[in-house]
């Protein structure tokens, strides 16, 4: 009898999961469900991984409710390396049709989650911020978080940045059930939800709920969303909460590909909705009608990838943008990382390059820059194959960091042959001045005969300032490199001002004013860096380009290593080679460098010392730094670069030891800690010093041995 009811209630579960398992797979072929990722995973954590436990930064995202709930991520080792260093000014999103970018790429936390940086310099990243205003990190983990490096670069280019929460499947269901149990819960939960956004430093979140729910439950999901919106905007104001088109008032999940009167309740409590991205052609127009006054707040989805995506997406992804901004709607592109999970050829930095291209000429630019001073770009991609700080290389090693990643210029993509003698390009593998990048211009140029090429475009109101241009150069023979600014008046008037090393003859009327810099250091014959001062009081300054021209040498004349040997006694020809670097850009309203703290002023701490014998003689440690300002001043630069350089053990007194070998760089870090891992210790080596070298916002960093310095005793240990 037993027997008989266990095999009657097995085989009524086995009919039961049989049916949800199918009615899942229907209600997602018939609703046409956001993308799953099938081919892209997520990536989980190995077993062993306790993030309470002192190991190399990772960001991570948050798996279960109870972890949500206790608050435990902010117990976690990692925490403090997790929070972003760019704040984001306080700013409403601009009334008129805007773009939202969802990044869905291999599941998630892959390159980028090395915080203090990874070993891929090919790794995947976005540059083309200036056609985004809002960035989403997603993954299908519960509690998506973006790692900081994407909340750095967005940031600092003007772009606001929302995490993930989303419920899918059974074990979402189960979710929803302790999430949505009472209004409290709802509250709490959402309460959670806004102390990580605003302790990390993101702008907020992307709510996705895609489970069947009762429809008792929506009063409490509403009052999620709308505690989650109130409260982030309590406490962020101008942050941001989006509805993902999923759920509908009676419960089901049912994507309705538009806004309407089913969805439309979760729209009026938030700050706007992605719509699923199987939208017909008039989906759009009556969207903006439910909408109303808010029409810019409904994000209209499209799926890279192209599954039944309006326009099919991927290299027709811009066909949905025409619509869309014929509709006066706001756009949600989806999954861009198709470009580089697909391998589109040649590529991926000309495909990403020639797609972000289409995009920009069917939506427009949306941000511009420089806006604010000081502006400073070194043009670093985040990635690359060295590391140099101002003209000297620290490592030759692959690396990739976004946290790095400087202001991009906008270098039109050209699809194809070009015409242009000179050939330009954001150039990684070429050495640079700082950081791993710079811009590479070379080709043929005539003398006196320019190539000019738009960088940035911005939006810089001068009002009485003065402005102090920096700039480095790096070039062969006669080749010579200048900037041109373009100023325009309240009354529409540009003019053109010139900032060069020396004249071009017969071309001073193309330029208002000409300027010739004066030379403030020259670096072991490679780097020159230029530095001149332009008034245009009441202007605005609206783009920046680089001006590649020639002129006829003077005998002994050097511009560069690179010089031929007995090209100062020859005239130079018409036409020749041409070949220049530009390696960065500082505009500021004063000349010289920023006051940084001396080494006296800061208190310097390591933790989690761990010591690991490798062989006979030699062991390794690994340790956290951390640092501050004594008189408790919370200010943060930027960047700080780490340096080790270690130390013979006493010898007649001496406390600290010599010097063994060069100072070897270790790293970067965004916040006020590093953690090292695995250094090695040989047997002769008494102590271990770490530099903490500080670099502000213009660029410039802390002269060496002025900067603060932890000194670690090791012998004996």
């Amino acid at each position: 009898m037993l027997i008989s009811l266990l095999r009657a209630y097995i085989n009524r579960q086995t009919l039961v999961t049989l049916y949800n398992f199918l009615s899942r797979i229907l209600n997602k072929m018939n609703s046409n469900a956001p993308p799953q990722d099938q081919e892209s995973p997520t990536i989980d954590h190995p077993p062993q991984f306790d993030p309470s436990q002192p190991s190399i930064p990772i960001s991570y995202p948050i798996k279960t409710l109870e972890e949500l709930e206790t608050r435990s991520y902010f117990e976690s080792f990692h925490c403090p390396f997790n929070k972003s260093s760019v704040p984001l000014k306080p700013k409403s999103l601009p009334n008129r049709p805007r773009l939202l970018v969802c990044h869905d790429m291999q599941g998630g936390y892959v390159d980028d989650k090395w915080v203090q940086g990874g070993t891929n310099p090919d790794a995947y990243a976005i540059r083309h911020w200036y056609l985004i205003d809002v960035f989403v990190y997603f993954s299908h983990s519960l509690v998506t978080l973006p790692p900081p490096c994407w909340i750095n670069t967005a940031h600092r280019h003007g772009v606001k940045v929302l995490g993930t929460f989303i419920t899918e499947w059974d074990e979402g269901r189960l979710i929803c059930n302790k999430l949505l149990a009472t209004k409290e819960s709802a509250q709490m939960y959402a309460e959670r939800l806004a102390e990580l956004a605003i302790d990390l430093g993101f702008d907020g979140w992307l709510i996705n709920i895609e489970v069947n729910l009762l429809e008792e439950q929506i009063p409490n999901l509403e009052e999620f969303v709308s505690h989650l919106t109130h409260t982030m905007h309590s406490s962020m104001p101008e942050s941001l909460v989006i509805w993902y088109d999923s759920v509908i008032t009676t419960g089901h999940l049912r994507w309705q590909d538009q806004l309407n009167e089913k969805n439309k309740p979760f729209f009026d409590i938030c700050d706007g909705i992605f719509v699923n991205y199987t939208w017909k052609s008039n989906y759009p127009d009556l969207s903006a009608a439910v909408a109303g006054d808010r029409k810019f707040d409904v994000y209209m989805g499209i799926d890279v990838f192209g599954r039944k995506t309006f326009g099919g997406g991927q290299w027709n992804t811009n066909v949905a943008l025409d619509v869309l901004k014929k509709a006066n709607v706001s756009a949600a592109i989806f999954a861009p990382g198709w470009l580089y999970e697909t391998k589109q050829p040649p590529d991926f930095q000309t495909a990403q390059n020639r797609w972000w291209e289409l995009v920009a000429k069917s939506w427009g630019r949306v941000n511009n820059y420089p806006k604010l001073l000081p502006f400073y770009s070194n043009f670093d991609q985040g990635q690359g194959y060295h590391i140099s700080v101002e003209g000297n290389q620290l490592t030759d090693a692959p690396w990739n960091n976004m946290s790095c990643q400087g202001f991009q210029p906008r270098l039109e993509f050209i699809d194809g042959p070009t015409p242009d003698a000179i050939q330009f390009i954001v150039d990684f593998k070429e050495e640079s001045y700082n950081g791993g990048g710079n811009i590479t211009f070379k080709g043929t140029l005539e003398e006196n005969v320019p190539f000019t090429i738009r960088l940035f475009q911005g939006e810089l109101l001068l009002d009485n300032l003065h402005l102090v241009l920096t700039y480095s150069v790096k070039s062969k023979g006669d080749s010579l490199l200048g900037l041109s600014l373009q100023f325009s008046s309240v009354l529409s008037e540009k003019i053109m001002v010139l900032v060069a090393p020396s004249e071009m003859n017969g071309l001073s009327h193309k330029f208002s004013k000409m300027i010739m810099p004066s030379q403030v250091s020259k670096m072991a014959s490679k780097w020159i860096i230029n530095e001149g001062t332009v008034a245009m009081d009441g202007f605005m300054l609206t783009e920046i380009h680089a001006v590649c021209y020639r002129t006829k040498s003077t005998p002994g004349e050097l511009r560069s290593e690179f010089r031929a040997d007995n090209q100062d006694s020859a005239p130079a020809p018409s036409l020749a080679e041409y070949f220049a670097v530009l390696g960065h850009i500082t505009i500021k309203n004063f000349s010289g460098n920023l006051f940084f703290p001396p080494s006296t002023s800061w208190l310097t701490e390591s933790q989690y010392i761990k010591y690991s014998s490798i062989s006979q003689g030699f062991k390794t440690v690994s340790l956290k730094i951390i640092w501050k300002l004594k008189d408790g001043n919370d200010f943060l630069f930027p960047k700080y670069n780490i340096y080790v350089e270690k130390l013979t053990k006493q010898v007649d007194g001496n406390a600290t030891g010599t010097l063994v070998d060069a100072r070897v760089y270790l790293g970067a870090a965004h916040v006020q800690a590093f953690y090292m891992s695995d250094l090695s210790i040989p047997s002769h080596i008494g102590s271990l010093r770490f530099i903490i070298q500080a670099c502000a916002a213009d660029g410039t960093c802390q002269e060496l041995d002025e900067s603060p310095y932890m000194l670690l005793d090791v012998e004996g240990q």
